[in-house]
């Protein structure tokens, strides 16, 4: 018998309205994403997701339903105790997000710096300079403002700065969005060795990319009008039937009807 994978995000019946129950953007969402794999979250424009991201990260508060992360309930969590959670949450933004006007390693101590008053700067410095090098930029970079930095160094030192805590739940919003297709892959390819070599960690990546979501989802989740659509491995989106998934698949692959 095949053992169900433990849930690092569990999402039941979440509506989400920003004009008080008018019109809901998040429409009842059930979503389960399992611990120690990649999932992807696709859908067309305005279909929720990265309404979704915020609500993980506790961002927006729900209208309706509850989440779950990591066994805790966000909404019976005070600001301190979801500030707590974050630290186990590291986030690599769509632009990388970088402070303008620090150095790539005064970018990558930042989280250090706000929530490990314990360390030294020294300690600090060394941390942050592993977790650039693991990220794949050398350190000739590293006193380097981020108007120096190419996109694809910028992406590396976003996501050394989203390593710097060793976060269970790595969130990914849109990480190739504006990458031409080398450097898109180079995303992936970074995204997909930065999850197996930090084994039981979970990542989350919302993309509307489905050549990168097949090359490296375990689990890809489909959304639509503000609920999951279709959840499953890459297999099982090339064979789905639905009208709308057949459809998502053949633009987002180029396939003929």
């Amino acid at each position: 018998m095949e053992t169900q994978a433990p849930i690092a995000i569990d999402i039941k019946g979440l509506k989400k309205s920003f004009d008080n129950g008018k019109s809901f953007v998040l429409k009842g969402m059930d979503l389960e994403i399992p611990k120690g794999m990649i999932t992807v979250i696709i859908g067309f424009s305005g279909t929720g997701k990265s309404v979704l991201l915020k609500h993980i990260l506790g961002l927006h508060q729900p209208t309706d339903g509850s989440i779950h992360v990591l066994g805790r309930e966000l909404k019976n969590m005070n600001r301190e105790e979801i500030i707590a959670l974050r630290k186990k949450m590291g986030v690599l933004f769509q632009h990388a997000a970088l402070f303008d006007d620090m150095t790539v390693l005064e970018n990558a101590c930042f989280p250090l710096k706000e929530h490990r008053p314990d360390l030294s700067k020294k300690q600090r410095e060394d941390m942050a300079f592993h977790k650039l090098k693991i990220s794949g930029l050398d350190p000739e970079h590293y006193s380097k403002m981020p108007s120096e930095l190419s996109g694809g160094m910028k992406k590396r030192v976003g996501l050394a700065r989203a390593l710097a805590l060793d976060p269970d739940i790595l969130l990914y919003d849109e990480p190739t969005t504006g990458l031409d297709p080398i450097l898109t892959e180079m995303v992936d390819d970074l995204i997909n060795r930065t999850h197996r070599s930090h084994e039981g960690s979970t990542s989350v990546v919302v993309s509307h990319d489905l050549h990168a979501a097949f090359r490296i989802g375990d689990n890809i989740v489909m959304l639509d009008k503000g609920k999951v659509l279709f959840q499953g491995t890459p297999d099982d989106f090339l064979n789905a039937e639905l009208d709308l998934v057949k459809r998502f698949v053949d633009k987002g692959m180029g396939r003929k009807k």
